[in-house]
């Protein structure tokens, strides 16, 4: 095993009209996805989502939440035909969630791809931000890749791992929740201000570490749980399961990103594999964990249940070594690049924020946000409850290359990329080739007329003719890839000739 698995980002995007506080979210993140939406015109067809195989209130443990008793917000599965909600060209889902856009990346294999199709997701919220500039009389709207507004509301990025069913749900939370506790200071965005509403000035390694209450748990907006029990694999459910991940904040800079995504793989390899030998069990992990958010000197010290104490650098040190004894043992050192990769920077990273947290300040978020923002303080004295901070945090995140502040020190060198501008425009538009959001991604961009709706796993078809719908299923996930259905979608001139060339070839 490696860092190469299915897996995907989620985010939900941070939305505001300038000088306008009570404008209404759900109608502006409606008109966000629906300026995306009518880029291609109004002949191209507008899927929409198929919500038949969702089930949100499932619980790995092993039971299902009665709907009468789900709160409104678990209730994913229903569709509100006031919302907007599309899929695009590129395999990924823009909808309306929780009063926020939401760009839902299409499934990928590697951490490095998770990171191309994540910054695709920026330029799509970017391209909605400029159309609605663009229409006359109108104040548009800002849109910001973070998820705290800094006055007590907090919305998601969640990550998403294929995994084998097999696996015991309990092994998975045992050694992944000491990990998140530890993770966020690889990954954390950084945020000002203490507590859910901010109500303590100070600076922060996290933004969603705060509003965490639970070990363990299916909701994602109350109580939020470290390990979200929602068992909605989107795939073949006696083979696999989809790790849903709340605990991450949204990433801006290349490094953190791939880290956040190659790091969580490599551990969930090691569970599968029962090669975690060393138990890292935290004691109190939700106080520990927002203890450890509050402490950019990184010098807290984790209590574990058996009595050690460590920081949360040492803790991820020990995966570390863990992961590179599994690698030397399973592979012999003969890795794959993402996975060398990902071991490279995880360790360099370490290493940097052991001797000086600073040092990361082009790879990590939450550092190269405190840099920005000591900068401000020593220049013009400012303590942490001065406003003026805050909106610095805010603008920080903004999508908008000549406002939002991480932009301006990508744009001069100071925030190191691994992606290449060509590359993430090429997967704005176009899917990943070795997954199933291929055959979605390609279908939609050669059919659209002819595509009622599709998900993750299914595309339904409305074919001229034909008096019933079409859906083909997808439930596994590394089917539908170029390799697989590439030439057949390339001879197929409407969806009629795809789907018999489909039931011809058995597929």
């Amino acid at each position: 095993m490696t860092v190469r698995r299915v897996m995907g980002i989620e985010t939900e995007y941070g939305i505001s009209v300038p000088g306008d506080p009570t404008a209404n979210p759900m109608l502006l993140s409606g008109s966000v996805v629906n300026a995306y939406g009518s880029r291609r015109g109004p002949r191209a067809g507008r899927a929409s989502w198929d919500y038949e195989d969702e089930m949100p209130l499932r619980d790995a443990r092993g039971f299902e939440i009665d709907r009468q008793h789900a709160d409104a917000s678990q209730l994913t599965d229903e569709e509100d035909p006031t919302l907007a909600n599309i899929v695009l060209t590129n395999g990924a889902r823009l909808y309306v969630d929780h009063a926020h856009p939401e760009y839902s990346s299409p499934e990928v294999t590697s951490p490095r791809a998770a990171v191309r199709w994540d910054r695709a997701g920026e330029r799509i919220m970017l391209e909605s931000v400029r159309r609605l500039a663009s229409v006359p009389g109108t104040a548009g709207v800002n849109l910001y890749k973070n998820n705290t507004d800094g006055k007590g509301a907090s919305y998601g990025t969640h990550e998403n791992y294929l995994m084998p069913r097999a696996t015991p749900f309990s092994d998975i939370s045992r050694h992944l929740i000491p990990f998140f506790v530890a993770r966020q200071v690889m990954c954390g965005a950084g945020r000002v201000g203490i507590g859910q509403d901010s109500e303590t000035s100070g600076f922060q390694i996290a933004q969603r570490s705060d509003f965490f209450e639970v070990e363990v748990g299916l909701e994602t907006t109350l109580k939020r749980p470290i390990i979200n029990t929602r068992d909605e694999p989107h795939a073949v459910a006696d083979l696999y399961r989809r790790l849903h991940v709340i605990i991450g904040d949204a990433n801006q800079c290349d490094v953190a990103s791939l880290l956040k995504m190659g790091a969580t793989s490599l551990v969930l390899a090691m569970i599968e594999d029962h090669a975690l030998t060393i138990d890292l069990s935290v004691r109190k992990p939700v106080a520990t964990l927002h203890a450890v958010s509050h402490d950019p000197s990184l010098q807290t010290l984790v209590e574990l249940r058996d009595g050690r104490t460590m920081t949360a650098v040492q803790l991820l040190w020990a995966y570390f070594e863990q992961a590179d004894a599994y690698l030397q043992a399973r592979h012999a050192g003969a890795i794959d690049a993402d996975t060398a990769e990902v071991m490279s920077r995880w360790s360099s990273v370490l290493t940097k924020l052991e001797r000086d947290p600073m040092e990361c300040a082009r790879e990590i978020d939450w550092v190269a946000k405190l840099t920005l923002l000591q900068g401000y303080r020593d220049r013009d004295g400012l303590e942490w409850s001065d406003h003026r901070l805050k909106a610095i945090d805010i603008q920080w995140s903004d999508v908008r290359p000549e406002k939002g502040l991480f932009h301006r020190l990508l744009q001069r060198g100071r925030i190191e990329s691994l992606v290449e501008d060509g590359a993430v425009e090429a997967a704005v538009i176009n899917p990943p080739e070795d997954t199933r959001a291929y055959f979605r991604g390609r279908c939609l961009e050669k059919y659209p007329a002819e595509i009622a709706a599709a998900s993750w796993d299914s595309v339904i078809f409305d074919v001229p003719g034909q008096t019933a719908l079409q859906r083909v299923p997808m439930l596994e996930p590394l089917r539908g890839t170029r390799e697989g259905v590439g030439d057949l979608i390339d001879r197929s001139p409407d969806a009629s000739t795809l789907l018999q060339e489909l039931a011809a070839a058995g597929r």
